[in-house]
């Protein structure tokens, strides 16, 4: 399932389809169990929004007039109905807000197989980069498992049941390169993490809904966009992303062509 706020009924049916599953365990912290930060130490982190200004979905600011976010966060809406908020701690308040112009998702995005998760966003007019609001490098390389990691969202801080901070929360967490992650270590398997996606993982740390589209930072780099997973912060399951660096070609022939 996708990390946009899902139904009340999807939600049930997922939880008893894990009943009696001692793998699975329903942790109440924060973004799950992340802090409160500073939009100046994540200045590349934007809330989309609709225009009557409710939050949906993050995203990476990756140059002064586009957003790179998740083709899931996109299926309902026109341009026309989207703004996004920059240069924020507060997804409600503050930083400057920007209608958006047009945007594109991946042709090869698969709803159900969650392939190419990523769109592109192009801003009606270009932002000043500040303190505030930075555009991020894309990654260039496969992602190498164990190196440090951090992913940042207004998402809900679990997985039921939860309201969503309006204050940005991030976690630490370490990424698992896709065939590392579809091992047996973990529940997933092979049929469901495939090579256009990267996983991260953290005890009891993850993205949660709300957080889809948001960025996945390593050394300075965009390496993931928040794509989906079984539930948030469970043991067995790790958070799972677009993987930028094998879709790099795509986006930076789209933010030139949009």
């Amino acid at each position: 399932m996708n990390r946009l706020l899902l139904s009340v009924v999807a939600l049930v049916a997922l939880a008893a389809s894990c009943h009696g599953n001692p793998g699975l365990d329903f942790p109440f912290g924060r973004i799950v169990n992340g802090e409160d930060v500073d939009i100046e130490n994540y200045p590349y982190q934007v809330s989309v929004q609709t225009t009557k200004g409710s939050h949906f979905c993050g995203g990476s600011l990756i140059d002064s007039e586009t957003v790179l976010t998740a083709a899931h966060c996109m299926q309902s809406y026109a341009a026309s109905e989207l703004q996004v908020r920059v240069g924020s701690t507060s997804r409600s308040s503050g930083g400057e807000v920007v209608t958006v112009r047009a945007f594109k998702y991946h042709e090869g995005y698969n709803s159900k197989l969650m392939i190419n998760d990523v769109a592109i966003i192009k801003l009606s007019s270009p932002v000043r980069q500040t303190s505030k609001i930075r555009a991020i490098e894309l990654a260039d390389s496969e992602a190498v498992s164990g190196t440090n990691a951090v992913v940042s969202g207004w998402g809900t801080t679990c997985f039921l049941f939860c309201s969503s901070p309006d204050t940005l929360q991030k976690v630490e967490v370490d990424l698992l390169h896709y065939k590392d992650c579809a091992a047996d270590t973990y529940n997933y398997g092979s049929d469901s993490i495939l090579e256009t996606m990267v996983c991260a993982t953290g005890e009891k740390k993850d993205a949660c809904q709300g957080d889809s589209g948001g960025p996945l930072v390593a050394d300075n780099k965009l390496v993931g966009v928040v794509s989906w997973g079984s539930g948030c912060a469970w043991t067995g399951y790790p958070g799972v992303y677009a993987d930028v660096a094998s879709l790099r070609s795509w986006i930076v022939d789209t933010t030139d062509s949009l």
